[in-house]
């Protein structure tokens, strides 16, 4: 969509997908090391997580982070903004409202997905929070909810927002049923319609509009950034997270971080040891390594090792290496 390159793409280009269970602070540490130029986010913390619950835990991440999002979940404009400062405090570069998550529990809560069918709602939460700091506030959405997916809606979500002051769209192609489908079952049965995407750019050129959902390679996303701002990683990035070491190179012009695999392992290194000596276990980091060799001689011996022995109580940091060995990477 430009002809921008090296550093001068912004971050919103690349992003890894907030994947709740996932994408903790030890995932976006591990990722960190494979690209420097993509844009991390949380997991989505709920308003209410942050307001009454542990604070430090649920927001906590390491300076090497950056740049990181905060994806939010609520639906109430006061809280949203009490939220959105806290988090500026805290020091992220960007909140995202989740406008997409079907889960019932979610629904129950009012917020994600149904907050579709109340762009009004989604309206006040996002101009309460971005008059609140000085960030970029992002939604992330679905093209459409139940019966309410018509090409027409989503313009119409969209326009209600854009009126409202957003600039940042990430779009999952994907329509969300909020009765009848698992959130698993939401992520895959809907049919994806990146076209959607591409007409919204086309409508609305001045927004920047981030696609989402069933991109599973880098190749996939050169093709979508002929179309739109920016591309979101899922799954694909997660389960073969190699694939974000070519990141830098491939869709910002910038040299890649590390080389070999076993090079991300020896800097995950000192991180994991310092997490054990302070009370964390081995598994916390660990279960985000498990797909770095996926389609490499011994991937499924490194997985095996790591799952069985790295489960224990009193796992060390060695186990890593003791792995590692046990992996052909030539």
């Amino acid at each position: 969509m430009s002809s921008q390159t090296d550093s001068h793409w912004p971050p919103h280009r690349f992003a890894v997908a907030p994947m709740l269970d996932w994408t903790d602070r030890h995932c976006r540490y591990f990722h960190r090391l494979l690209t420097r130029k993509a844009l991390l986010y949380t997991e989505m913390v709920t308003t209410g997580a942050i307001l009454h619950g542990d604070q430090a835990r649920h927001l906590d991440f390491d300076p090497a982070e950056h740049p990181i999002a905060l994806q939010l979940g609520g639906s109430d404009p006061a809280e949203l903004a009490r939220c959105a400062r806290i988090a500026q405090d805290w020091g992220y570069d960007q909140i995202n409202l989740n406008v997409g998550c079907p889960s019932d529990r979610v629904q129950s809560g009012r917020f994600g997905a149904c907050l579709m069918l109340e762009p009004r709602v989604v309206a006040d939460g996002f101009k309460a929070m971005a008059d609140a700091v000085d960030l970029e506030v992002s939604i992330k959405h679905r093209i459409g909810v139940d019966q309410r997916d018509s090409y027409a809606e989503l313009v119409d979500f969209v326009g209600q927002l854009a009126e409202a002051g957003c600039r940042s769209f990430i779009v999952h192609a994907r329509k969300a049923w909020l009765k009848g489908l698992s959130p698993k079952e939401n992520r895959e049965v809907p049919p994806l319609h990146y076209d959607w995407v591409y007409r919204l750019k086309q409508d609305f050129p001045q927004l920047n509009l981030i696609i989402n959902g069933g991109i599973s390679d880098l190749a996939a996303c050169q093709a979508h950034l002929q179309q739109v701002d920016g591309v979101m990683l899922g799954r694909a990035a997660y389960q073969d997270p190699w694939l974000l070491a070519r990141v830098d190179s491939q869709l910002f012009g910038a040299s890649d971080p590390l080389q070999r695999p076993e090079q991300a392992i020896q800097s995950l290194l000192p991180y994991l040891q310092r997490h054990i000596e302070t009370g964390g276990r081995f598994n916390n980091v660990v279960r985000h390594v498990l797909g770095l060799f996926n389609g490499q001689p011994g991937a499924r011996r490194w997985r095996r090792l790591l799952s069985e022995q790295g489960c224990k109580p009193g796992a060390q940091a060695e186990l890593l290496l003791q792995a590692l060995a046990e992996v052909k990477t030539d």
